[in-house]
């Protein structure tokens, strides 16, 4: 009998890193298109001066480390990162904000730790982290509904704010900006928090701030479009939800004139964004089954304390790096049994 041998792969693979991170990308698109529409066109410019600064910077430390740039480059990690951080600060950053947050999670969070695959934390909540410990002042300056507004800012106006810091009318950053319903939480306990977010009393906006339901809303579409097409797992998303939802609601049973609702927690600042597409990171979270669902459960419980009883209106970027330094722990003691073992 003849044997014929032959050398593999027998056909090209496609570059699954690749494909999962374009996934993502599309995942966001109908939240970003909800942010436009609620915040104005600054939003747009954030991201394209943070994926410009990320692939740029990408490059540079590739030919540094002596990496080939077209294989990692293209892979599509490095905008899913700079795309994240954009969305999570606010639209009228100045444009050395976004730089900063970028440079700081390709640079120092990615690639000093080797790379794709062997950053221990999640490189845009590092950038996220830097910026809010460093400029909080700038990082927690929102723009209030800009679709809503009599003189929403055109694309021009918002390009000369975030690079210039005033337009030609003689507005600056600090007259076009307000604050989010998780600051109004914050600053004004023992009044009702939904009320100064809702117009005409319509139904949106009444439960997690008007703008913000829809943005929420969104994400939480784009990543059931994920765990659709397998990117990711439903484990961390329906645990994180799920312990922000149990919480909330004990402590609203109790105290509901200094906590929020559990819908106004679910469908309020970076919950949704941080349960289907930030704390889902396969490389810097728990890996076993048993320990996805242990990871989510602890940034939501954290999440919700720190809006809650911490110093900062949101917790998901801090819930998320704490996680992460305790995932290894999680994984070593979530480990399923091998099979045939006794123990």
């Amino acid at each position: 009998m003849a044997i014929f041998r032959m050398s593999p792969p027998f056909l090209a693979g496609t570059n699954r890193v690749t494909i999962q991170m374009l996934q993502v990308i599309f995942a966001m698109i109908p939240a970003i298109a909800a942010m436009v529409y609620f915040f104005g066109p600054a939003v747009l410019i954030n991201i394209s001066l943070a994926l410009t600064v990320a692939l740029l910077a990408e490059a540079i430390l590739l030919k540094l480390r002596k990496r080939p740039v077209k294989p990692f480059i293209t892979d599509g990690s490095a905008a899913v990162t700079a795309i994240l951080l954009a969305v999570a600060i606010p639209p009228l950053s100045p444009w050395w904000l976004t730089v900063t947050g970028v440079l700081f999670a390709i640079v120092f969070a990615k690639h000093l730790y080797g790379g794709l695959g062997y950053n221990p934390f999640n490189p845009a909540m590092i950038g996220y982290v830097l910026l809010l410990v460093s400029f909080p002042l700038e990082m927690t300056t929102w723009l209030p509904v800009d679709s809503l507004t009599e003189t929403p800012l055109d694309l021009h106006s918002a390009f000369q704010l975030i690079f210039y810091g005033q337009t030609n009318a003689g507005w600056v950053a600090d007259t076009v900006s307000g604050a989010t319903p998780l600051d109004t939480m914050k600053t004004q306990i023992g009044q009702s928090i939904a009320p100064a977010y809702i117009v005409n009393q319509n139904l949106f906006g009444s439960l997690g701030g008007l703008g913000w339901e829809w943005i929420n809303i969104w994400f939480a579409v784009g990543g059931l479009y994920l765990l659709y097409r397998r990117v990711i797992s439903w484990h961390v998303p329906v645990a994180m939800i799920g312990t922000m939802f149990v919480l909330s609601g004990v402590t609203y049973l109790f105290a509901p004139e200094i906590t929020g609702s559990p819908l106004f927690h679910l469908l309020s600042g970076g919950t949704m964004i941080g349960a289907f597409f930030i704390a889902t990171d396969p490389v810097s979270g728990s890996t076993t089954v048993k320990g996805r669902l242990v990871f989510g459960a602890g940034v939501g419980a954290l999440t919700y304390i720190i809006r809650v009883w911490g110093g900062y209106p949101d917790g998901v970027a801090f819930a998320v790096l704490l996680m992460n330094m305790l995932a290894p722990l999680i994984d070593y003691y979530t480990q399923p049994k091998v099979y045939g073992a006794t123990k």
